[in-house]
């Protein structure tokens, strides 16, 4: 499953994932999800629709944020250059000081359209 996670682009749904690990039953698939999700080995994503995605977890796969289209349900990997990520943590910095946060940690996740929904 591990495997499998390393070489799709994004976050997978359990039934995306099915289709990479054919020889794993689905309901083997989830329960197996469920489990590297409770170890903290992949992490979860719900879509707009409340469809689940499964990603390896940062400390595996690096830090990066989603661009997300919001028709066909695509999830894709961005990966912020060093200075745009200091400035995404100078914007969270401001946003929690002003509410009183501390924050831990960060996601960014983008929607919209993707180029093939567009066309």
């Amino acid at each position: 499953m591990v495997a499998a996670l390393r070489t799709v682009p994004g976050p997978q749904s359990a039934a995306d994932l099915h289709r990479t690990v054919t020889d794993v039953p689905l309901s083997s698939l989830y329960r197996s999800l469920t489990v590297l999700d409770d170890a903290g080995v992949v992490r979860r994503h719900h879509d707009s629709d409340g469809l689940a995605r499964y990603e390896l977890a940062e400390w595996l796969g690096g830090h990066h944020h989603h661009m997300v289209c919001v028709r066909c349900g695509l999830v894709e990997d961005i990966q912020l250059d060093a200075d745009e990520e200091r400035a995404l943590r100078s914007v969270i910095a401001s946003l929690a000081e002003r509410s009183g946060y501390q924050v831990h940690d960060h996601e960014l996740e983008l929607e919209g359209e993707c180029r093939s929904c567009r066309a």
